[in-house]
């Protein structure tokens, strides 16, 4: 068996990268309006890709090694301590991921009732919305693809997991192509299966497609497969005697050679497999992991290989605690908008209040959204940066 990496050759660019796209998920999910979205921060439509549209891949990508790492200490044994707590995590964060939805059901509907009814009605109004609530999401991707990345990390031999990678991303393929897969529209399979089992009520409405819908899950378990495989790679081999600028140099190599393999089969095979972020294709599986993987090659080369730290704190105070800033962004975003105050004749929310009076009669629309995004992350990395400096580290 190899000797594992000594835990003082800990690399910083892992949680720099872990930052960098919390820190980017929280930017692209709160725009001072949705009718002003600076272009960079804009989703593809359809098939395409934007800056935005990597931002959830990388974290997955980076869910991949973490899980490498997190399991290494297991010796990827499998037994039913590890199992449960595997399980444990799944379920939590896919609850969380819920309750989110619901709060921010639960604010919506308290500050907006309908008019005429009582203080207990409104309440009950506000409370239950569980039959129109949304059942996936992003946390509750996270969680279901760390929870089978992980067992099949135990379960599988790992020289098999590339094999089944491949499976998952042709079968895939070819499920969207016998199943109008390609289509925006609720011809698509994805659409008829998500309406089928979860129905409309509680889907993401985009066309009839739900982006975090059940069949694209099977890719994105094979995007966090390809990251475990990725930090396997980059780590399986590390010596005990080895000095820390040979294995960095080590990691570039690996990262790098992934990176261009990756990034070019995906920009190829959509000449046939449109990438597109939507139904999660194989190709944006492909082009993001390899893109992932090139950037975490030039973070540890600009930061664990050249030293240049100072300007990472930003991401760092993000990185170290990702999940739990990234709720921290989705309850903060909901309480921004249902907290209103008198103004005027009327009254407003804080968000309407930062965006509208201070923000966008100084930088314009547009800007004015991209400079609320920024104030809004900056926000954040204050609660951040004061976890990170007491160093509580709260893992979801």
């Amino acid at each position: 068996m190899s000797n594992p990496v000594k835990t003082n050759k800990r690399i910083l660019a892992l949680d720099i990268l872990r930052g960098v796209t919390i820190a980017g998920m929280i930017m692209v999910n709160n725009p001072g309006t949705w009718a002003h979205i600076y272009a960079p921060l804009r989703h593809a439509e359809w098939n395409g890709l934007t800056p935005t549209d990597l931002v959830f891949p990388f974290f997955m990508f980076i869910m991949g090694i973490s899980t490498y790492i997190s399991l290494k200490k297991y010796n990827f044994e499998f037994s039913r301590a590890v199992g449960m707590k595997i399980l444990k995590r799944t379920i939590l964060i896919f609850l969380i991921g819920m309750a989110i939805g619901w709060f921010s059901k639960f604010c919506y509907y308290w500050t907006s009732p309908t008019e005429g009814i009582s203080f207990g009605a409104q309440l009950w109004e506000s409370v239950w919305t569980f039959d129109r609530i949304r059942i996936l999401g992003v946390m509750q991707r996270l969680a279901l693809c760390y929870g089978a990345t992980a067992i099949i990390a135990l379960t599988v031999k790992h020289r098999n997991i590339p094999y089944l990678i491949a499976t998952l991303l042709t079968g895939y393929f070819i499920l969207l192509v016998c199943g109008n897969g390609f289509a925006y529209n609720d011809t698509n399979i994805l659409s008829v299966i998500d309406r089928t089992i979860l129905t409309p009520a509680h889907m993401y409405k985009d066309n009839g497609i739900d982006p975090e819908g059940l069949l694209s899950t099977i890719p994105s378990i094979a995007h966090v497969l390809l990251g475990f495989c990725v930090g396997r790679m980059m780590l399986e081999n590390g010596k005990a005697n080895e000095d820390r600028e040979s294995m960095l140099n080590s990691h570039l190599i690996k990262l790098f050679l992934a990176g261009t393999i990756l990034t070019f089969s995906g920009f190829l095979l959509s000449y046939g497999c449109p990438i597109n972020k939507k139904i999660w294709s194989p190709t944006f599986v492909l082009t993001t992991c390899g893109l992932a993987s090139s950037f975490l090659a030039l973070l540890i080369w600009i930061i664990d290989v050249k030293g240049y730290k100072k300007w990472s704190l930003f991401f760092e105070s993000f990185g170290v605690n990702p999940l739990f800033m990234y709720v921290l962004g989705g309850v903060l975003s909901i309480l921004f908008g249902s907290i209103s105050f008198p103004w005027g004749a009327s009254s407003i929310s804080i968000h309407g209040f930062l965006y509208k009076i201070l923000l966008m009669p100084v930088f314009g629309e547009t800007g004015g959204s991209l400079a609320y995004a920024l104030l809004f992350v900056g926000i954040n990395w204050c609660i951040g940066y004061q976890l990170y400096k007491r160093k509580i580290y709260i893992k979801l």
